[in-house]
């Protein structure tokens, strides 16, 4: 029984590592310091775990002491889910930066049960060791064992649970397990780790009604294959439409629809989509990079009657709520690839007279492959003589919080004969931090003026060109996370 225990404390490891980095997104986002904390504090967790374990298992080899480590743990591991909204809604509103937040957040919430499950393979090399001639044999087995445990966990939560379940009740599930495992270690306390295990089963099912409930009155917290997406009702600022909102990451709106007028444009950065119009007055076919709710597409398909419409939108979880929720519906002009949008890039063939980017999928989580200078030259490959792209961003113009806008902005210059860029908000506040779009042209665009007042106004709204002070961004070093992270110092956060 105890190799099973062993195994099983294996898996619940990578499991638990899994399910966090969804259960921190909606928080700090999935960049590369919010995984990076996740792998170093976890790894460090069990480390001492496994100092601490081999140390006590060594005054106390007693499979009673191993089964209350594993309940210990299990508990642990039960308060993460019930316990993570209060503790990182705490950290959001009181941290200085994105590393700080994101290793106190790891600290907090999985170093516990990470520490405890490091105890689990000394204590129980310790409880095998009978005969010292096969030391070497026993712990070999057993830490492969434990290996061979994480491997299962990490192709069972990455293919199966999270895509299935949901972070938070994985967790739940997980408790439960971890109860049973410690019956396994020790049959003693029978009724006190059976009614555990069946006390995490039943908030398990309790969370799941929850979460059905939840669903029926418009709001959504689920996982889909790349993504932890949350969906709910509200109400927009300006007008007091009610709108239903899309996010997938901290501080940002991915998607927003009226409920009213599903084809139109709810959030003011989709509006400066428009600008393809009078840049590509003559467009007839649009790629758009990044679907989400589709909010463009659909306006487009609605607006150009005579544009076609490819969308390339990695994760299919999200074209399915778009379709259940946000009013996608299919259109002999619509065509939807699901597929990452550089690998999309590397095999294109077509062309272009419109390429509009939206794959910045948070405040902080930047794809640091579609920045590149790779990248943009694929795009400029991509478009039609006379085309234009657009881009969206987030970022100030200046300053600290401003070098992802000017190194992107250098990026597209250097494969761009013009490259032009607008706020969104306020063009005359170089500090603030707000949407910004850039606009790529294949060769320099007529200046004619917009006959549109919705157009005139935005093209109003032109910033001067940065200084191209920063390098360019390319494969090999693309700092965009880094540069993306001083947005956690900004007010407010």
């Amino acid at each position: 029984m105890l190799e099973a225990v062993v195994f099983l404390c294996g898996a619940v490891t990578m499991v638990i590592e899994l399910a966090g980095s969804r259960i921190l997104a909606p928080f700090l986002g999935t960049s590369l310091a919010v995984w990076t904390s996740l792998i170093g504090i976890i790894l460090a967790a069990l480390s001492l775990g496994a100092w601490w374990g081999g140390r006590l298992a060594d005054r106390r080899p007693e499979p009673r002491l191993l089964a209350r480590i594993i309940l210990l743990a299990a508990c642990f591991t039960a308060a993460v889910s019930l316990s993570k909204g209060l503790v990182l809604g705490f950290l959001q509103h009181h941290g200085a930066g994105l590393y700080a937040l994101a290793v106190a957040a790891t600290v907090a919430l999985f170093a516990p049960p990470a520490l405890l499950l490091g105890m689990v393979p000394p204590f129980a090399v310790r409880l095998r060791l009978n005969d010292p001639a096969r030391s070497g044999r026993v712990a070999g087995t057993l830490y492969a064992l434990s290996s061979m445990g994480s491997i299962a966990g990490t192709f069972l939560a990455g293919f199966v649970l999270i895509a299935v379940m949901g972070s938070s009740n994985i967790l739940l599930l997980m408790a439960a397990v971890l109860a049973l495992a410690a019956l396994l270690a020790d049959r003693s306390g029978l009724r006190l780790k059976l009614l555990a295990a069946g006390f995490f089963l039943l908030l398990l099912l309790l969370s799941q009604a929850r979460d059905a409930h939840l669903t029926r009155i418009g709001f959504l917290d689920t996982d889909t294959p790349y993504n932890r997406v949350i969906v709910h009702l509200s109400v927009e600022e300006d007008s007091g439409r009610p709108v239903r909102v899309m996010t997938t990451g901290p501080g940002a709106r991915q998607s927003s629809m009226f409920l009213d007028e599903p084809d139109a444009l709810a959030l003011p950065y989709t509006r400066f989509y428009r600008l393809a119009e009078h840049f590509a007055p003559r467009m007839q076919r649009m790629l758009v990079l990044g679907g989400g709710g589709y909010s463009f597409p659909k306006f487009a398909l609605a607006r150009y009657p005579a544009v076609t419409v490819d969308v390339v939108e990695l994760d299919p979880g999200i074209t399915a709520l778009a379709r259940d929720m946000f009013s996608l519906r299919d259109d002999p002009r619509l065509r939807i690839v699901e597929q990452d949008a550089r690998v999309f890039l590397n095999r294109n063939t077509e062309r272009y007279d419109v390429i509009l980017c939206d794959v910045f999928n948070s405040d902080y989580a930047v794809p640091f492959h579609l920045t590149t200078l790779e990248t943009v030259r694929l795009l400029r490959t991509a478009l039609n003589p006379g085309g234009v792209v657009l881009v969206n961003l987030l970022s100030a113009q200046a300053g600290p919080q401003g070098r992802l806008f000017q190194a992107l902005f250098a990026t597209y210059a250097e494969a761009f004969p013009e490259v032009r860029a607008f706020a969104v908000e306020r063009p005359d506040a170089p500090l603030y931090w707000q949407n910004l779009i850039l606009a790529a042209f294949a060769a320099p665009p007529a200046e004619a003026p917009a006959a549109d007042p919705e157009l005139a106004a935005m093209l109003a709204q032109r910033v001067p060109n940065p200084p191209l002070d920063l390098p360019v961004l390319t494969d090999e070093l693309a700092p965009v996370e880094h540069y993306a992270a001083s947005a956690w110092t900004r007010s407010g956060i």
